[in-house]
């Protein structure tokens, strides 16, 4: 400083001041981000640093832009002439770049650490359970949509750039060259505007007037009203698009449907099917909406304000370009803050229309249920109360929409009044044209129109990755049962089956099967036999690799199933379950569904094997009678029936049976049982009974108990050993007898 006063060179004191005091705010934010990463400041924490405190960043950085103002002023004071200028400029370089690295340094938030704040205070995680919050002490619920944005942007962009189709990819080029046409022409129609004014008021020709009309219509009939909204090129651009929209709609869905039918029986014996019918109907929508939004909606509005921006700078001067700069990004900062702060609430909607959209799907489900105890006005009220939550977080969700909308409506209102304040000034000392001021007028409102949207999309694609979530949920779901890399095909022999100790577990530390060991001879019929929750039906389920084994493995001719595909293996193996359930179609396709390629003939002969064929041409319908959702319309019995058909057509190797003629009467189970008879010889049966008078003839029985094999043998054989089989068969001969002698009773009484 001596060295300039010297010189005759004075540096204003307030430059000193300013520099000395920024560099010490430097250095102390950075101490204090340093011990923020290993010391607990504070428990209740948010996620990153305070908005308060970053809205304070982004200004001093703003601040530090101001001199780009003059980059064409003569007096700009970096030009370096003398001494002083130099030493301002070396000093603006330095708070520019110490500014600018503590702005984007707080947008990443390095000072919080990666173990929640709690815990670094306590190591008790129990506290951390009990709270149900993030690593950042904040619920999971309230996270930013952004957060894996570049996961869902690998997950989206697959789906943009149609794999396979050439002109599917030329048509999505063509697109985004019309995008480009749009915005070229956005710039074209307020000068073209400008310069009809300037004629008119000028008294230009005639024929000049007209061409300059005729080309400005022309622009204005490619752009359309205002934003280009509903222009030509607008337009062609959207219904070129339609293809391409058509693409992402049909491969998301149909990957996600092939990736639900991938999944284990144990997730889908937890799924809420209304939520994830939801989940999948909004998941693929959005990724439409989100597609289109950001590439049709966010970048050329981004495109616009940029180009807006330096031409305003370039034609006008430095000050309606700040005008536009200041006014776009107090729009997009307000915007991106408050959209942010209300995502809660859109979460929390989808959340309550979830659960209402469950409970009705679950009630109509069980309609039977609530019939049978009376439990309509209850089920009425829970739906009517998940209702109201669901309206109660909707109208938080408006109402900070109209706040947003609001802000919006200010920020372009004063950004607006102040440039048309300063072209007036400008206009009326001469310096402008009235075209200018046109042009301004023109160009202005033409940016705020789509400006305007861009709280709309922001907020659209906010949704739609809300929306996407509960779908990428989905898709992250990993397949419990899926092939081994180097999986064959299963080559069927004999259909000898070997258990070999097999250990197995629906939950961690309680186990279904333990140690559990069998040989099932080609063509013999098993019989599986024990109390209920004993695993006989977990047998059936490892067969058929609904689930893989904990330990130990299951070999069909020598073969293990789990190094196998699951197609291969399952095609030779039919099941009739003990619970069935039938599409909501005709009975000739749900038999059909054993074989799709099975003729009507086939059909028929399958259902005359599964004692169905006469009842079926007793209705009405015959064979093209509905059943129903579920199969409803028909009887237990019935279905059961249906059920063997179809497993008849299908004509398998090995066969499981799950207690296939539980829900038939005796004549009807003797029937049944003569037809499985034929159909099970010479394969390989395994039945799970629970009337043991079913399985009598059955070349092996096994009783199983607490999931280990606790007796083995023939029928007579385990009589005699007067085991748990024994006492089993006692059992039910006395509830028989029993039910006997109240039928003879009853016929008694009658007489």
């Amino acid at each position: 400083m001596v060295w300039l006063a010297t010189h005759d060179q004075e540096l204003p004191g307030y430059v000193l001041i300013y520099g000395s005091s920024s560099a010490l705010a430097w250095v102390w934010g950075i101490a204090l981000l340093t011990v923020e990463r290993r010391r607990a400041l504070l428990v209740d924490r948010t996620w990153g640093h305070s908005t308060a405190l970053l809205l304070f960043w982004a200004t001093a950085f703003a601040a530090e832009n101001l001199p780009f103002v003059s980059w064409f002023s003569p007096h700009w004071w970096w030009g370096l002439e003398d001494t002083r200028q130099q030493v301002q400029f070396a000093l603006w370089v330095v708070r520019y770049v110490g500014t600018g690295l503590l702005f984007f340094l707080g947008l990443k938030a390095p000072g919080l650490p990666k173990r929640p704040y709690i815990l670094l205070i306590n190591e008790d995680e129990r506290d951390v359970e009990q709270s149900r919050q993030s690593l950042l002490g904040r619920p999971e619920q309230n996270q930013s949509t952004w957060q894996g944005f570049r996961k869902k942007m690998r997950l989206l962009l697959p789906y943009m750039w149609p794999q396979g189709s050439v002109w599917l990819q030329l048509l999505v080029l063509f697109c985004l060259g019309l995008l480009a046409v749009e915005r070229v022409i956005n710039v074209f129609v307020p000068i073209y505007y400008k310069n009809i004014v300037n004629e008119l008021t000028d008294g230009s020709s005639w024929h000049t007037l007209i061409i300059t009309v005729c080309i400005y219509v022309l622009l204005k009939f490619m752009q359309g009203g205002g934003a280009g909204a509903s222009g030509f090129v607008s337009n062609m651009r959207s219904f070129l698009w339609i293809r391409v929209q058509q693409f992402t709609n049909r491969v998301v869905q149909v990957r996600l449907f092939a990736h639900l039918h991938a999944l284990s029986l144990r997730w889908h014996l937890g799924r809420k099917t209304g939520d994830v019918l939801r989940s999948i109907d909004r998941g693929t929508s959005s990724i439409n909406s989100l597609l289109s939004y950001i590439v049709f909606s966010i970048i050329p509005t981004i495109a616009d304000i940029v180009i807006s921006i330096i031409y305003f700078i370039t034609y006008f001067n430095a000050w309606f370009g700040l005008i536009v700069f200041v006014c776009m990004t107090l729009y997009l900062t307000m915007t991106i803050i408050i959209t942010e702060w209300r995502t809660k609430y859109r979460r929390d909607m989808n959340q309550q229309d979830n659960i209402a959209k469950t409970k009705a799907v679950d009630s109509l489900l069980n309609f039977e249920t609530v019939k049978y105890y009376n439990a309509e006005n209850y089920e009425v009220s829970r739906f009517e109360d998940a209702i109201l939550k669901y309206q109660s977080s909707e109208w938080k969700t408006q109402a900070s929409l109209a706040l947003l909308n609001q802000t919006q409506n200010l920020i372009i209102g004063v950004g607006l009044m102040a440039g048309s304040l300063l072209c007036a000034y400008f206009v009326t000392e001469g310096k402008f044209q009235v075209g200018d001021f046109v042009l301004f007028g023109t160009y202005i409102i033409q940016l705020y129109t789509p400006l305007n949207w861009f709280g709309t999309y922001y907020r659209m694609i906010q949704n739609s990755f809300i929306d996407m979530e509960s779908m990428i949920k989905l898709f992250e779901e990993e397949e419990e049962v899926r092939d081994d890399v180097n999986a064959v095909n299963f080559h069927y022999k004999l259909g000898k089956i070997e258990f070999e100790n097999v250990y197995f577990s629906y939950t961690h530390g309680k186990e279904v099967l333990k140690d559990v060991s069998f040989t099932v001879l080609p063509g013999q019929t098993v019989a599986l036999v024990g109390p209920s929750g004993s695993g006989k039906s977990t047998i059936i389920r490892l067969l058929f690799r609904f689930y893989d084994v904990q330990d130990g493995c299951i070999h069909i001719d020598s073969q293990d199933i789990s190094k196998v595909t699951q197609s291969s293996l399952r095609a030779h193996i039919g099941v009739v379950p003990q619970d069935t359930v039938l599409f909501n179609d005709t009975i000739l396709e749900n038999i059909r569904y054993g074989r799709i390629s099975a003729s009507d003939q086939e059909v028929e002969e399958a259902a005359i094997a599964g004692d169905i064929h006469d009842r079926i041409i007793g209705f009405p319908e015959g064979y093209d009678t509905q059943v129903g959702e579920r199969g409803l319309k028909l009887s237990g019995g019935e279905k059961q029936r249906v059920a063997i058909a179809r497993t008849i057509l299908k004509a398998p190797q090995i066969i499981l049976l799950d207690e296939a003629t539980s829900a038939l009467d005796t004549q009807t189970e003797r029937n049944i049982q003569a037809s499985l008879a034929k159909v099970s010889a010479n394969r390989t049966t395994v039945v799970v009974a629970h009337r043991l008078s079913t399985i009598i003839a059955a070349d092996q029985i096994l009783v199983i108990s607490e999931g280990r094999i606790a007796e083995q043998g023939r029928h007579e054989d385990l009589l005699q050993k007067h085991g748990l089989y024994a006492d089993m068969w006692a059992s039910q001969q006395q509830a028989q007898d029993s039910d006997s002698s109240s039928d003879t009773e009853a016929k008694g009484l009658q007489v």
